[in-house]
């Protein structure tokens, strides 16, 4: 079977703003991938849980490069879940697009092409799952990766602060992102954490969720 023919459960592809990560605020192709196998309690894309139909890697990037824009990020669901994700990103790095993973820290990053930049977002105990976090990836970072920690209290800043140093997460990766669980937690109280510990992180909103509704799909 040849590559384009090759399939993933899909739940959408759509164009808008980057909201999250240090490419925040740049026009991207977002391809949305099916299935999760965690249940993180602040989740905001249930619905990508089951919701999806089959589409072969050539009608993916069909789908993408309908809206010409060279910034691509696959994101779930947990796109790892399915092994033809892996073909896909490299297709879209030889056809020159800038291409960005979303992902848990709960599964192997090592098998993903290194042209990509992976995204990994460390789950707190907030979350519920984090149990769940795989931590022999941390020694996959690069220099083109980046670690995020969403938290919801005092207790998963913390935690996240201890992770952080443990691991010199900084000189391992591009970028270690802060986020606030959206509606859970003043997002003050965590920048004021940061300056208070002196850490070398980057604090983050969910810019899209400023711009549209909470709910909205598809942006």
């Amino acid at each position: 079977m040849s590559e384009r023919k090759k399939t993933l459960t899909i739940n959408e592809i759509y164009h808008s703003i980057q909201g999250e990560s240090t490419w925040v605020g740049w026009p991207c192709v977002f391809a949305r991938v099916t299935f999760c196998n965690l249940r993180c309690n602040y989740c905001d894309t249930e619905y990508a849980f089951y919701e999806g139909i089959k589409r072969s890697l050539g009608e993916i990037l069909d789908a993408v490069a309908a809206y010409r824009c060279p910034l691509v990020e696959i994101t779930g669901g947990e796109p790892l879940l399915q092994k033809n994700v892996l073909p896909l990103m490299s297709m879209l790095c030889n056809s020159g697009y800038t291409v960005l993973l979303e992902t848990s820290g709960a599964h192997d990053i090592s098998k993903v092409d290194p042209r990509v930049h992976r995204i990994m977002d460390l789950k707190t105990p907030g979350s519920g799952e984090v149990d769940k976090n795989l931590w022999s990836n941390i020694d996959h970072l690069t220099a083109r990766d980046e670690v995020k920690f969403v938290m919801g209290s005092r207790e998963d800043y913390e935690w996240s602060r201890d992770k952080v140093q443990r691991y010199d997460l900084p000189a391992r990766c591009r970028a270690v992102l802060f986020s606030p669980i959206f509606g859970r937690i003043d997002p003050r109280q965590i920048v004021e954490w940061i300056l208070a510990d002196k850490l070398h992180v980057r604090f983050q909103l969910q810019m899209h969720k400023f711009i549209w509704s909470p709910t909205q799909r598809g942006v």
